[in-house]
């Protein structure tokens, strides 16, 4: 099957074979659709009206012949021509935005957009400053910010759907680099009045009686902690999974148990009630790393945010420090 693109009547369209073509919004709907499980969040994501976005998707399925979703009372699920058709559809609209950026990088300007991810556990400490410094030095590039787990990340960042992000430990994949940027110490959080509290260094020893509030197991520190408890023959009781480090600190702080958190919380979010105690060696830490498609046209713009997030974070002092009280 020949695949042509050109523009009728200022709509791009994909022409497939002689008998189908495909307008690229209706391409855009269908992965929205087939990404939100439903119609009506799909249209808010890509700002249309559900009944318009509803149309376009039923004359898709009138070109192919056949329906793309399974229309359940509270959700929507692919068919299995919906199945083949996805990953037909993102890299179509990969190539689109690709092809955008080549002609744009023409221009010689660092300007345009770059979409940034970063997981729940480094975004609320790193970004707030590095979206500051980055934009007083390219005042021409708009940011698109997205925080998700580490799986939500990776999945935007294979879709295409994210430039660069921040993020911690990960599967590797084709569609996948991983460019490290050192690593973190993680402390135990405990409670002001805590017997372990008045320690210089901790032991994970110390730790076995202990009540544990993590976050939900979606999230890779929630994974990096239990590796640790684990590795050192340590099972307690896990007395929360939350989904929030802010959440996390506030409990412990009410000494309904004690945490593992990583440094940059400690630093720049101070939780009265709360200690923070290092490891004795040897010291605990966390992968940090900046991950990008390998396989996705790579602008001037996200080149500069990728330069601009290494310094920011390599500038940071990860190193191990002595307790305090918060």
């Amino acid at each position: 099957m020949r695949q042509f693109q050109c523009s009728i009547a200022g709509a791009t369209v994909v022409w497939l074979s002689t008998r189908l073509f495909m307008e690229i919004h209706q391409l855009r709907y269908f992965v929205a659709v087939a990404d939100e499980g439903s119609f009506s969040r799909a249209a808010a994501k890509v700002r249309v009206s559900q009944p318009s976005l509803s149309q376009q998707i039923r004359k898709l399925e009138g070109e192919i012949g056949q329906p793309l979703f399974d229309r359940l009372p509270r959700s929507v699920v692919m068919t299995e021509a919906g199945r083949c058709l996805i990953e037909y559809a993102r890299q179509i609209l990969a190539s689109i935005s690709d092809a955008r950026r080549c002609v744009d990088e023409l221009k010689g300007d660092v300007a345009g957009k770059v979409a940034v991810g970063a997981i729940p556990t480094i975004a609320p400490y790193v970004l707030p400053e590095l979206v500051v410094t980055f934009q007083e030095h390219y005042p021409e590039v708009t940011l698109e910010v997205v925080e998700d787990v580490t799986e939500g990340i990776t999945r935007r960042i294979d879709a295409g759907d994210l430039d660069v992000a921040l993020a911690s430990t990960c599967r590797p994949s084709p569609t996948l680099r991983r460019e490290s940027l050192g690593s973190e110490p993680l402390l135990a959080l405990v409670p002001e009045e805590h017997p372990l509290a008045e320690k210089d260094l901790v032991e994970f020893d110390d730790l076995k009686s202990q009540r544990f509030l993590l976050l939900h197991e979606m999230h890779c520190l929630s994974q990096q902690v239990n590796h640790l408890l684990e590795s050192r023959r340590l099972r307690p009781e896990i007395a929360l999974a939350g989904s929030q480090l802010s959440t996390i600190a506030n409990m412990v702080a009410a000494s309904i148990g004690i945490s593992i958190v990583p440094q940059m919380m400690v630093k720049h979010h101070a939780t009265p009630g709360c200690v923070s105690l290092p490891f004795a060696p040897p010291v605990p830490e966390r992968e940090l790393n900046l991950l990008s498609n390998p396989l996705r046209f790579q602008s001037k713009a996200a080149a500069a945010f990728r330069r601009e997030a290494a310094a920011a974070l390599s500038a940071k002092d990860l190193s191990t420090t002595p307790h305090a009280k918060e």
